[in-house]
């Protein structure tokens, strides 16, 4: 990722456009930006990592969330009393990061897929650190490429382990992320970032294991906009980014079912999601990264209310 030092702490609001956000040289002072900027434009900041177990009640006191306050116990004893949950503020919170070479790929000088998924994962640990949860995350491509686990202590490594994310091979997502599972036995809210090139049953497939351990997860299905939209007008070869493999193409012969294609995909995606109860968020490399915070916030405010 190329660097350019930043002098100074600029307004938050400021860091959510991509192409603002590649100049800064600092990840660390990315995800603080960004995410003190984004939340405190919020009317109210919402739990995005609690856990909602109850454990116990405590007496309440000035300044407490009157949405805690449990009024049925209220009813019996005429005092106020705020539910107490599980590791309210201990939640485990993991990156799932794809750096395969597809993720390189980046159009019309905006950011690559890997600098905005790099971006994103650290804003989301951000916000889990700030909460005090522990924060870990998974890199990986053909195979598991380094593993953190959560913990309290994480961050720096976590943010450490972004920078020295380098796509240099071919990716596949069920064989690494089914290796890796077996560390995820205890619930956690786990946020998966990557392109998504591969099957929709297949992807479905390698992150069942998670859920089924009752892990909460999102899913951010990262791509450019020329992904989306295939652009391009003159004829050329198209290069395979993973396999190197090179194809001849006349695009405006092949535009709109190119389009078709890639949105059955997205389609296919987000049903096969909902039906494992697994939050999809498609993410536009082009649009600003308070969009997919946002999406984030409101997805774990209503995980908390479902449950």
């Amino acid at each position: 990722m190329e660097r350019h030092e930043q002098s100074g702490a600029m307004p938050g609001a400021r860091f959510v456009d991509p192409k603002v956000l590649s100049r800064i040289g600092s990840l660390d002072l990315l995800a603080r930006n960004v995410v003190d900027g984004f939340i405190n434009g919020l009317h109210r900041a919402p739990h995005f990592g609690a856990s909602i177990d109850f454990a116990e009640h405590r007496g309440y006191v000035p300044g407490d969330d009157i949405r805690r306050v449990d009024w049925r116990l209220y009813a019996r004893t005429d005092k106020y009393f705020v539910k107490q949950y599980e590791a309210d503020t201990n939640t485990n919170f993991a990156v799932l990061l794809d750096i395969s070479k597809s993720m390189t790929f980046g159009s019309d000088g905006g950011v690559t897929k890997i600098d905005y998924a790099r971006y994103l994962a650290a804003c989301l640990a951000y916000m889990a650190h700030r909460q005090r949860d522990r924060v870990g995350i998974v890199t990986f491509d053909e195979e598991v490429v380094t593993y953190v686990p959560p913990s309290a202590k994480h961050f720096d490594v976590l943010l450490h382990t972004l920078d020295r994310a380098q796509p240099v091979r071919a990716g596949r997502l069920r064989a690494p992320l089914e290796n890796i599972a077996e560390h995820f036995k205890r619930r956690s809210v786990v946020a998966l970032i990557s392109d998504l090139y591969e099957e929709p049953g297949e992807i479905v497939e390698a992150i069942k294991p998670y859920r089924f351990l009752g892990n909460d997860i999102m899913v951010f299905h990262v791509l450019d906009q020329a992904e989306l939209d295939f652009p391009y007008r003159e004829a050329s070869r198209f290069q395979d980014l993973e396999t190197g493999e090179e194809v001849p193409i006349v695009p405006e012969s092949l535009r709109a079912q190119y389009r078709e294609l890639i949105a059955a995909h997205i389609d296919a995606l987000r049903t096969k999601f909902s039906e494992i109860r697994v939050d999809y968020t498609l993410v536009n490399t082009s649009r600003p990264l308070d969009d997919a915070l946002f999406s984030y916030l409101a997805n774990r405010e209503r995980m908390m209310r479902v449950r």
